[in-house]
């Protein structure tokens, strides 16, 4: 395994992380989430993602219970939560940025999870219900008593980001260090364009999810719809509607066509892709079987064979690369 430093932190994060979204409390038994968990962590694995809304709060709790039971030292992995959607109240207090539910969602986060304080602590997404200077304060306030090192966000836009660094530096407070925006062949303009000068002005890191959009970037879909995928899962039709395009689908045959050509699969390329972007502190893979997540991790011994030569074909198939704007 490599590890990167988050952003300009003095973190180090694995290039390769895993998280639970839709898998653990949901799609897979507390079992095979132990079994990812430990063969990750066995592979040099060292950051796990989670949120307070993945299963409505049911995902911390296996997760921390897998953590109490591994025995691993604290110091040796980072363990994340998320605020803003809570865990399914009706409450007006028990969601967005406010100042009260970003304290509770914190302690309930640590509680779920059976740790002492969270390593890192994302804003979900933006709250346009909260000013950002409360939030900034929030999650200053909760450094400042141990209970999270660092904090980021999720989903916001640079302006949203740019603003809390402001005023974080205005007032002489401690500003987001990462953000986790969605990033794969096929959602790159945020991440490529938008946030370009973040990566030389705040030092943004960056901890990306759905790097093979949501399965798309497998050959699982090449033929007729498979049964069991999350894509499949009821009140997820967006997702399935979002990436099960005949354009997409033409793509990734051309992908997957490249990919054996190369001797790995394309999940392996895929991930691999996203690696070599030097602006990606972690990918977070979201395997919910132990074979997928062997192949995935792989993913980090093939960055040699992906020349340029080969991301060019890649751009060629792809034929979405974003503009950056001139001045």
């Amino acid at each position: 395994m490599e590890y990167n430093n988050l952003g300009k932190s003095g973190l180090k994060v694995s290039r390769l992380s895993l998280g639970s979204w839709l898998t653990f409390g949901k799609l897979i038994d507390d079992k095979v989430s132990e079994k990812l968990m430990h063969y990750a962590y066995d592979n040099g694995v060292n950051f796990f993602d989670n949120a307070e809304i993945y299963a409505r709060g049911k995902s911390e709790k296996v997760m921390g219970k897998i953590l109490h039971k591994s025995g691993w030292s604290r110091d040796s992995f980072i363990v994340s939560s998320k605020v803003f959607f809570g865990t399914g109240g009706q409450w007006p207090t028990q969601k967005g940025l406010n100042r009260k539910h970003v304290f509770e969602a914190c302690h309930q986060a640590m509680k779920r999870l059976q740790v002492d304080y969270l390593d890192l602590y994302f804003c979900h997404r933006p709250d346009k219900s909260t000013p950002i200077e409360e939030t900034v304060w929030a999650m200053h306030q909760l450094i400042m008593q141990g209970k999270i090192l660092y904090w980021g966000t999720s989903e916001w836009s640079a302006q949203e980001i740019m603003e809390a660094h402001l005023f974080a530096k205005q007032n002489h407070l401690i500003g987001p260090i990462v953000e986790q925006p969605e990033y794969n062949m096929f959602a790159r303009k945020k991440v490529e364009v938008e946030f370009a000068q973040l990566y030389k002005t705040v030092g943004l890191g960056t901890t990306i999810w759905s790097p093979l959009a949501s399965g798309i970037l497998t050959d699982k879909y090449l033929n007729k719809f498979p049964k069991g995928t999350r894509l499949g899962v009821e009140g997820l039709e967006w997702l399935k509607e979002k990436n099960v395009t005949e354009e997409k689908l033409s793509k990734v045959a051309a992908l997957n066509e490249l990919a054996n050509g190369l001797d790995m699969s394309l999940p392996v390329m895929s991930l691999a892709w996203c690696l070599k972007n030097e602006n990606i502190s972690t990918v977070i893979l979201g395997a919910s079987k132990m074979s997928q997540l062997k192949e995935n991790i792989k993913s980090i011994d093939v960055l040699g064979q992906m020349d340029e030569s080969v991301m060019e074909r890649i751009e060629k198939i792809l034929e979405n690369q974003p503009e950056h704007p001139t001045f």
